[in-house]
């Protein structure tokens, strides 16, 4: 008996727009396996879905989509801002095949000038904004916030360390020797003074360097004429940082003060997005985002990118594009309903915002060239892969895997991944060894514990292998014995097919002598100066970078650890609280209820759970 497979295409589409309505919604297009292969939204459903019931008239990629459709599933929403917002969800969440689709969407660093103390301070910020103080940004990545942090601090002298720092100083730290910080930690400026610097970096950042500048000048010149020239030549030093950071900060526009300037450069199937960041007519770093397009149009793309980006960010008052978008009032509406406030999108044609533009336009172009010739050079190098260890194809992803440990204490696994478009950071795991019975040092015991783990987890979410999350080669660090213990591991998982290579370090351990050890063949090694050698090197050093990296974190955070961190109530910023009040953990634990409840920010009942933690017999 055949099997009959399920009908697809637009005869399915024409018989799904019986039951629609002319309302707005949003839409789902699924495979014979009920697969989401695109999502989309509309003013009137039954009109836009009505489109790809014709024979015709499409453009390659949704001609794909539509032959491959044979279901549909519909949301009606009240109005069609509802229905974006919804495409967008559903898009970041199901990772439709045929949708632009954003991979990058990380959140941006800000610099906080924190205000729960009487002197505030300065300091880098990611995440939620939930401690209280200014905001400014976002900054286009750490380094920038980095940069400015570090010109700030030579000009306006504001404290960086926390506060639990702050409250143990006895004499001031290396900053205030060599100019950076007021150091009021030991009283060498008072409130309203340290108040004042606070007041001059607050304006600086909100773009009133001008009027900085010009204080600090008039500043400079009534030191001199009081003949007081050590303090003239502290203000003079502070009025060159100050012009070395506008200097640093390139393209500062007059008449943009705060807006977001979004360019496109869209060639052979591939995308760019550049975003320069201004605010408070300060260029604030840019970045680049290379969304998946499937060959979309620029507008549909820049659209699909906006509502994705700002998703899980507010907007700026201003959107400066290289391109138009499909329904930009729509989007205008959508995110001024994010933020309470009006958004405008514009696509200037002449003057200083179209100079922005253009500037972000070359970024894009330059910056998708470079990724072009680097993604054509990793296909190279996975071709010689393949090649090397007589996979079938062009492994798409390679896990790497390594251990960290010192004498078998705070064992880190790690697994970095690889593929066309490089390391893929987003994916690299690291796994805390849980095994208390191994033998400390007994690398072959971690190695397994990691690959069980992994591939458990693999089998459970994706045992049909529908997804891009299984790897075409696992590399593990080390000989025929480690090679051997992954391979009866992924066995007993009926696992046999997932190909896999040992990299050793071989004679003399040096480097270049690297050998290779697979299941049923003998050892090999590569030629010195291979291309496919060194991205095996490549690979490896990044897994042990990883892995070492973890193993410091934990290691770090054990030598950290305090009896407090056992205590039911106790986070953070109370055990800090707790440590600054009485000095240590111990005199924590000595402590009556009385002093207890003494410490700002500890309850009475919080005080009672931390006496009983402690003196319960």
């Amino acid at each position: 008996m055949t099997e009959t497979r399920p009908e697809t295409g637009h005869a399915v589409i024409r018989r799904f727009l019986k039951s629609l309505e002319a309302k707005p919604g949003v839409y789902r297009m699924l495979d014979p396996a009920g697969a989401v292969l695109y999502v989309g939204k509309a003013r009137n459903l039954k009109a836009r879905v009505s489109s790809y019931a014709r024979p015709t008239g499409h453009s390659p990629r949704i001609a794909r989509m539509i032959s491959e459709t044979a279901s549909m599933m519909v949301l009606t929403t009240e109005t069609e801002t509802e229905a974006l917002l919804l495409e967008q969800n559903l898009i970041k969440q199901l990772k439709p095949r045929y949708n632009v689709l954003l991979r990058d969407d990380k959140s941006f660093p800000n610099i906080l000038v924190s205000a729960e103390h009487a002197f505030p301070q300065i300091k880098k910020h990611r995440g939620r904004k939930a401690e209280k103080g200014s905001y400014y940004g976002p900054f286009a990545s750490a380094g920038a916030v980095n940069r400015t942090l570090n010109q700030l601090q030579k000009v306006f002298l504001l404290r960086n360390c926390s506060d639990a720092t702050f409250e143990s100083r006895t004499r001031p730290c290396l900053l205030y020797q060599i100019k950076r910080c007021s150091a009021p930690c030991v009283g060498y400026i008072d409130a309203a003074g340290y108040g004042a610097l606070v007041a001059d970096a607050e304006r600086f950042l909100q773009g009133k360097s001008t009027r900085v500048q010009g204080q600090l000048a008039e500043q400079m010149a009534a030191a001199s004429e009081a003949l007081e020239f050590e303090r003239a030549a502290a203000l003079r030093d502070r009025i060159r940082a100050l012009t070395q950071v506008q200097q640093n900060q390139g393209i500062n526009p007059a008449g943009v003060a705060e807006a977001d300037v979004i360019a496109l450069h869209a060639e052979g199937g591939q995308a760019c997005v550049q975003v320069f960041f201004i605010r408070a007519h300060q260029n604030w770093g840019n970045r680049d985002f290379y969304p998946r397009t499937g060959g979309a149009e620029p507008a549909e793309i820049l659209q699909a990118f906006i509502a994705q980006f700002y998703d899980g960010k507010d907007p700026p008052r201003l959107l400066l594009l290289s391109h138009d978008v499909e329904d930009r009032e729509l989007l205008e509406e959508a995110l001024g309903q994010k933020i309470g406030r009006k958004v405008e999108i514009a696509v200037p044609q002449r003057g200083e915002k179209a100079d922005l533009v253009a500037g972000a336009m070359r970024n894009a172009r330059e910056s998708l060239a470079r990724k072009m010739s680097e993604t054509a050079t990793q296909a190279k190098l996975l071709d010689g892969l393949a090649g090397a260890f007589g996979l079938d194809g062009r492994p798409e992803r390679i896990e790497v895997y390594d251990n960290s440990h010192i004498q078998g204490t705070n064992a880190v696994g790690a697994m970095v991944v690889a593929g066309a478009e490089g390391f893929l950071k987003s994916q690299y795991r690291k796994f805390n060894i849980k095994d208390t019975t191994l033998t400390p040092g007994d690398d072959f015991g971690m190695m397994k514990e990691v690959l069980t783990r992994r591939f458990k987890r693999l089998l459970k979410e994706d045992p049909d292998r529908e997804t891009d999350a299984w790897p075409d080669l696992l590399l593990i660090d080390g000989g025929q014995g480690q090679v051997s213990a992954v391979h009866e591991i992924l066995t007993e998982l009926g696992v046999e097919d997932v190909p896999m290579v040992g990299v050793a370090k071989g004679i003399d351990r040096d480097q270049g002598k690297e050998e290779f050890h697979r299941i049923g063949a003998r050892p090999f090694a590569l030629k010195r100066g291979d291309p496919v050698l060194y991205f095996i090197q490549r690979m490896r050093d990044e897994a042990h970078r990883f892995a070492i990296g973890a193993h410091r974190q934990k290691r770090a955070k054990a030598v950290s650890a305090t009896p407090l961190d056992d205590v039911p109530g106790v986070g953070a910023a109370r055990k800090r609280a707790l440590l600054a009040h009485f000095g240590s953990a111990k005199a924590v634990s000595r402590a009556g209820l009385t002093d207890l409840k003494a410490v700002e920010g500890i309850s009475d009942a919080l005080a009672e759970t931390i006496y009983n933690h402690f003196n319960d017999a």
